[in-house]
């Protein structure tokens, strides 16, 4: 009764996860714009930005832009390095009830952060976007990864039997009680974009997809090695694989 309660009261303050590694050319781009957008869209907000080991400009700008945007909250990942690592620190960081993982390098639109919050508000748990679906977008997507990330979504498609077609895309929504359901975190790299949404999916979570739009970065480098991440994609997801059809049902939302 009282989960019931909660969910028609709405929720209060939306964390957005940003693991950010030597992104000087575009980060303070990226947290201007989304802190503008979700100002004026009058979500209540806080953006934490986690320093994954940058060795440019990317902590001093941090710093500056704490200035004038008191609801920015960076912090540093002192451990291990890793995407799904800094990941992992900035949700541990984060004071929300619904958070949202987004990338650094401004290809993820801020306007969908708006959205996102929209529909997690309507009682969804979780909220997945789509950039392969009617109404969504990729700008500028190289094209060797275009064709190996259909390929995989394919293959989750058919292996989990969902209708997601964007598993692999970090820029998902959730409610807190999701990431707490899906812990341990256990993918320390770029996997973590399939661990949490198909633990989520796993484990009885409710949710929706929405039509998103993508643009490749426009400054700095890439950070996903393609030719060093299959095997530890494959990992996680027969992980997830086996926990759904072997673990009786013991992590199940309750």
């Amino acid at each position: 009764m009282s989960d019931e309660i909660d969910r028609q009261q709405g929720l209060h303050l939306l964390s957005v996860i940003i693991p950010a590694q030597d992104e000087e050319g575009c980060i303070c781009s990226t947290v201007e714009h989304l802190h503008v957008e979700l100002h004026l869209r009058n979500v209540p907000h806080e953006i934490v930005v986690v320093d994954d080991g940058s060795t440019d400009r990317t902590w001093d700008l941090l710093q500056e832009l704490k200035g004038h945007i008191p609801q920015l909250k960076p912090v540093k990942n002192l451990d291990s390095h890793g995407f799904g690592r800094a990941v992992a620190v900035g949700l541990d960081q984060a004071c929300g009830d619904a958070m949202v993982i987004m990338m650094a390098d401004e290809s993820d639109d801020c306007r969908d952060v708006a959205r996102y919050w929209e529909e997690l508000n309507k009682g969804f748990d979780c909220v997945f976007g789509s950039r392969f679906m009617k109404g969504g977008e990729v700008i500028d997507y190289p094209l060797i990864k275009l064709i190996l990330n259909r390929m995989a979504n394919l293959f989750l498609r058919l292996l989990f039997r969902v209708r997601l077609n964007d598993t692999t895309n970090a820029f998902k929504a959730y409610r807190r009680e999701v990431i707490d359901g899906c812990r341990p975190l256990i993918a320390p790299h770029f996997n973590l974009t399939v661990e949490l949404p198909l633990k989520a999916i796993v484990r009885g979570y409710g949710w929706t997809v929405i039509p998103i739009t993508w643009r490749n970065r426009r400054t700095g480098i890439a950070k996903l090695k393609i030719k060093e991440m299959g095997s530890r994609y494959l990992f996680i997801c027969l992980y997830i694989w086996l926990e759904k059809h072997f673990s009786r049902g013991d992590y199940r939302k309750q």
